[in-house]
């Protein structure tokens, strides 16, 4: 059974890019404070996600 205490929205962080669209990164993945898309390592870009491809819109 999966460790339920490193999952969920409780480790979730919402980033932005320069346009304005949002990611959701695991937190335990980004390295110092939170930043724009564009300045994340190519390592914690890995880590987020398009919200976009989840709820089916640019913005939500």
């Amino acid at each position: 059974m999966a460790d339920k205490s490193k999952s969920g929205f409780g480790n979730l962080v919402w980033v932005s890019d320069k346009d304005g669209k949002q990611y959701a990164c695991n937190v335990e993945a980004l390295k110092g404070n939170i930043r724009t898309k564009e300045e994340l390592s190519e390592e914690e870009k890995a880590s987020c996600t398009d919200v976009s491809t989840i709820v089916g819109t640019e913005r939500w």
